[in-house]
């Protein structure tokens, strides 16, 4: 696949700090229109997504046309990165799921231009529950901006098979990675 096709349209951003693994595989997937990782959705924010181990992360400089308060990023726009991660992060386990719910910690304010990297992932199961955690950190400091907990419905078998038919994602590694 064509990584221009991958989530995300733009090149790998870069800024992640030396702590931070730059490998990793990207999830590509078939364009789509949602507003976190779809690249058909000009308004969105079109998120690079990558999976390293057990966990998705993505690093951006957040436009400032997802600002709030002047020169600060809008609460949601967070709420909705630390979602995207720790969805993507099913796929690790192989499980597609839908949010129940959602708790957001904002630990300090995310100024908008400034290199971030987000990370989610699983931190429990509970039969078809799957609980996960996130963080936001500036990758300047290091400094966690933003915590969160979710919870999914994993989807049953054939809805999951729907989905990955609809979305075509697979995940592949860069040339030369492991």
């Amino acid at each position: 696949m064509d990584p221009s096709a991958a989530i995300g349209t733009g090149p790998a951003r870069s800024g992640m700090d030396a702590a931070s693994p730059a490998s990793g595989a990207l999830i590509e997937v078939k364009p789509h229109n949602c507003f976190a990782c779809g690249q058909l959705n000009a308004s969105g924010m079109q998120l690079d997504l990558h999976l390293d181990g057990d966990r998705c992360w993505t690093t951006l400089a957040v436009p400032e046309r997802f600002e709030g308060w002047k020169g600060l990023t809008h609460g949601g726009i967070l709420s909705a990165i630390m979602d995207e991660v720790m969805a993507w992060s099913l796929i690790a386990i192989d499980q597609i799921g839908v949010t129940a719910r959602l708790e957001v910690d904002f630990k300090r304010p995310v100024p908008v231009g400034v290199p971030i990297r987000a990370e989610g992932w699983l931190s429990g199961r509970r039969r078809r529950l799957l609980d996960t955690a996130a963080r936001i950190v500036d990758v300047g400091t290091g400094e966690t901006l933003v915590e969160a907990r979710a919870t999914y419905v994993a989807a049953p078998p054939d809805r999951a098979r729907e989905v990955r038919d609809a979305y075509g994602f697979r995940i592949t590694r860069p040339e030369g990675g492991g």
